[in-house]
């Protein structure tokens, strides 16, 4: 029987008591990403920046638990503007730019806190 496994992410963490991601086996789930700052931890003012850091932190978790994009099985965003769309499509199509090849994806409009324009969560399975 497997048991579950706390993983922190570099230069990201939540104001509450809860990891980056959960791994049980090979499969890896999330918490709210947020757009933060990996240096300085603050939270980016301009959407497309947010975006940018997301995904920024979604490649740096799983390439520390020996992964990468191509493990992830679904991403759903939560975004407080929906029209917000565009710098999500730009950072998801760099990501996968094969359309043969692409996780499932849902996008949701939600209300956030603390400047954040886009919250993300993903489940991955991984081969290691």
């Amino acid at each position: 029987m497997s048991t579950r496994t706390s993983i922190g992410l570099p230069g990201f963490s939540h104001v509450n008591p809860i990891p980056a991601a959960s791994r049980i086996g090979p499969f890896v789930a999330t918490g709210a990403i947020t757009g933060r700052d990996p240096v300085t931890g603050e939270m980016a003012r301009d959407a497309d920046q947010q975006f940018a850091h997301v995904f920024a932190h979604v490649r740096t978790l799983l390439a520390g638990l020996g992964g990468t994009t191509d493990d992830i099985l679904k991403m759903t965003f939560h975004l407080a503007d929906p029209g917000d769309r565009e710098a999500l499509n730009r950072e998801w199509l760099a990501m996968f730019p094969d359309p043969d090849s692409r996780p499932a994806r849902q996008a949701i409009a939600a209300r956030l806190d603390r400047g954040a324009v886009v919250h993300c969560d993903l489940l991955a399975v991984l081969s290691t």
